[in-house]
């Protein structure tokens, strides 16, 4: 049995964890504290859109800003 592949896929979950507390306390930071919908729709980001908001949320002013980011991902 190869455990390369399972290491792999723990290795990318650990990243895209870490990556999605980062980006929760940077956005919390920015426009204060978010509720739990918004959390777990960060949560079900992809490595990708979760770089994409680290970038995003520079830009962000105000809570609106990251709903309209997030409903612009499920188009």
């Amino acid at each position: 049995m190869r455990l390369e592949p399972l290491y792999q896929r723990d290795r990318e979950q650990a990243v895209q964890s870490g990556e999605q507390r980062l980006i929760t306390r940077q956005l919390n930071r920015r426009i204060g504290e978010i509720d739990t919908l918004l959390i777990e729709q960060i949560q079900g980001l992809s490595i990708e859109q979760l770089e994409n908001l680290g970038e995003a949320l520079l830009d962000f002013s105000s809570v609106a800003d990251l709903e309209t980011w997030l409903n612009q991902q499920s188009i």
